[in-house]
């Protein structure tokens, strides 16, 4: 988690102090600590306000939250990742292989491989 120094809002667009990467708008892909509970998922923002960003997540969720529990999306080939194997419920960890969009490619610390959707991985 990173500590905000300061937060400016330009013309409808958020500014974030020390640690974040990048402004972020309506239509950012971004990952939000979902329920506060410590994982980052991916989502969409739809809404931008009062310190305040409403992200639709890529599994159908959607969630309210302060700008601290968000940041600027940033998986890529190699980045560790826990994925819903095949959906069940189960997560186990991985690596991205290959990603296109929301379709993610996850080679699993375990020897599996599958391809699914961001929706279903998460990160620490």
């Amino acid at each position: 988690m990173f500590k905000l120094s300061s937060i400016f809002v330009v013309s409808g667009m958020i500014f974030l102090g020390a640690g974040a990467a990048n402004a972020q708008t309506a239509g950012d892909w971004v990952l939000g600590n979902y329920k506060g509970a410590g994982y980052w998922f991916p989502g969409v923002i739809e809404k931008v306000g009062d310190g305040k960003i409403t992200i639709r997540y890529d599994d159908g969720d959607k969630e309210t939250v302060a700008v601290k529990d968000v940041r600027p999306y940033d998986w890529a080939i190699g980045t560790k990742v826990e994925c819903n194997y095949k959906g069940q419920g189960n997560w186990y960890a991985g690596t991205i292989a290959s990603l296109a969009g929301e379709k993610i490619g996850i080679a699993y610390d375990d020897g599996d491989k599958e391809t699914t959707k961001t929706g279903r991985c998460r990160t620490k």
